[in-house]
């Protein structure tokens, strides 16, 4: 797993998670890395590897044994697959996550998944289908697309679909960002586990960071990073809230 410290004179701490296939090359990624970083973050980015053969090895562990050994509470911010790491980490003080992945959305059919979670290989050969600006945003740039993996092995689907099921209690006052129209994840886990009122829809595809609303709601991500679950629950006019399908 890479790992990343950016603005290292950073008034305080800051754990980004990001999403399966996101690096920090990724212009988007790092319009979102600079936001935080201009907000006074140290921000520990952590980019996951794109196949796995276990979850808690290859994903959970490395950032959990990181994470432990801060004197203090951080903030914390997870993207998609990202976000399902995330819930699993303690000390964090605020918790945001964008389009968290606890759930395959309904392109992926539940007997196809529990068909391929079988089949004993971590060869990445099975196609992950088309992440192209639609699906992502349209703020996606043609490097972003070119360099976004196409396979994923059936360990891979395995081992996530295990980590969906074992899905913590969310006991803190986390507070989510995600669209209606994302065709990777389900909303359902989202509206089952997050309040309403903690939910944050934008208008976009799978990252916010690449939907062309990104920056009505970028002041938001950091007020909630800043003193969470709060800015939310009395939203103003520069963000639309609505509920999620549970």
């Amino acid at each position: 797993m890479r790992h990343r410290i950016f603005n290292e004179d950073g008034e305080s701490e800051l754990v980004f998670v990001m999403g399966w296939g996101n690096r920090w090359t990724h212009e988007n990624v790092s319009w979102l890395i600079g936001k935080l970083t201009d907000a006074g973050y140290r921000v520990h980015a952590f980019e996951l590897p794109t196949n796995i053969g276990d979850f808690k090895a290859d994903w959970l562990e490395p950032i959990a044994e990181y994470v432990v050994e801060f004197d203090e509470e951080y903030q914390l911010l997870g993207h998609s697959a990202g976000a399902l790491v995330a819930q699993a980490l303690d000390g964090a003080e605020n918790h945001v996550y964008l389009s968290p992945w606890w759930g395959y959305s309904d392109a992926y059919p539940e007997p196809l998944l529990e068909a391929v979670s079988t089949v004993p290989t971590t060869l990445p050969c099975l196609p992950v289908g088309e992440m192209d600006r639609e699906a992502l945003g349209e703020r996606a740039t043609d490097h972003q697309i070119a360099t976004t993996p196409s396979w994923v092995s059936p360990a891979f689907v395995r081992e996530t679909r295990l980590a969906q099921q074992d899905l913590l209690t969310i006991d803190h006052d986390a507070v989510v960002f995600c669209s209606l129209r994302d065709p990777v994840v389900s909303l359902r886990p989202i509206g089952t586990r997050v309040p309403a009122e903690h939910v944050v829809l934008y208008d976009g595809g799978h990252e916010l960071f690449s939907s062309a609303s990104r920056e009505r709601h970028i002041d938001t991500l950091l007020a909630a990073l800043e003193d969470g679950a709060v800015v939310v629950e009395e939203p103003d006019d520069t963000d639309e809230q609505a509920h999620v399908p549970a």
